[in-house]
């Protein structure tokens, strides 16, 4: 664990020298917040609610996809990468210090949308349900942290970028998060289901509100996990053979 705080420390430090990439992850929902949930649901208590914590899971999707997908992409074409490859203390520490500092970000990127609710909209939790909001965010981080590492892993960091951008707003749109849980288009209520983007949030207003997931919604999230984690380790053991042959 020591080992895994110190490779977090330096993520973080890195990340801090370059502040625009925190600026950039809080932007999309922050602006969100601004233009579409405080004038169109910002004085009706639950639409306000619910909009929030789609903009937070908004924001994850942003922290996660562009930090890791980009992020690890960037950091591969570094010759510090290819040494730390080859430190005894194998890829365990440096895997979990950049969970943790992706988990860090990924709470400072939801603190404009939060505050933005508290002041600009009727948005009403109660402090438990707080609580309960900001542990759904570390779950539905999981999908999103192993999408953007597949990307990271898959490409190089020119196309890694396009490739986030071009992932990012089918996601969010096709699961439904700029629109309210009952009041999305047709053709979105069909595809959603399907989509990660709807079982995190889903998730989320479970924890915030008294929405009930769906079934269907929950069992597609975990199976997302599981491909994507596939997908995420398949991409870093033919990265590492490619270094190393």
């Amino acid at each position: 664990m020591p080992l895994a705080l110190l490779h977090a420390r330096y993520q973080l430090l890195e990340t801090v020298r370059i502040p625009v990439a925190i600026f950039g992850s809080a932007f999309f929902p922050a602006a969100a917040m601004l233009f579409f949930v405080v004038p169109f649901a910002g004085d009706d208590p639950t639409g306000a609610t619910y909009a929030t914590a789609a903009m937070v899971t908004f924001a994850v999707m942003s922290a996660n996809i562009f930090q890791y997908g980009v992020g690890v992409a960037e950091d591969r074409d570094k010759p510090w990468d290819s040494y730390t490859r080859t430190l005894p203390a194998g890829p365990a520490p440096r895997f979990a210090g950049r969970i943790l500092a992706g988990l860090a970000l990924t709470y400072v990127s939801m603190i404009p949308v939060v505050v933005i609710a508290a002041v600009a909209t009727a948005a009403r939790v109660t402090p438990v349900q707080f609580l309960l909001g900001a542990g759904a965010v570390a779950v539905i981080s999981v999908p999103f942290t192993l999408l953007g590492l597949a990307i990271g892993y898959s490409l190089p960091s020119k196309a890694a970028i396009v490739a986030a951008q071009l992932i990012f707003f089918p996601l969010a749109f096709g699961g439904g998060l700029l629109s309210g849980p009952d009041s999305a288009p047709g053709f979105i209520k069909a595809i959603a289901p399907y989509l990660p983007t709807r079982g995190a949030v889903e998730v989320v207003w479970a924890a915030v509100t008294d929405w009930r997931p769906s079934a269907l919604s929950l069992v597609m999230l975990g199976v997302w996990i599981v491909v994507l984690a596939g997908i995420a380790g398949w991409a870093y053991r033919r990265d590492e053979g490619r270094r190393f042959t």
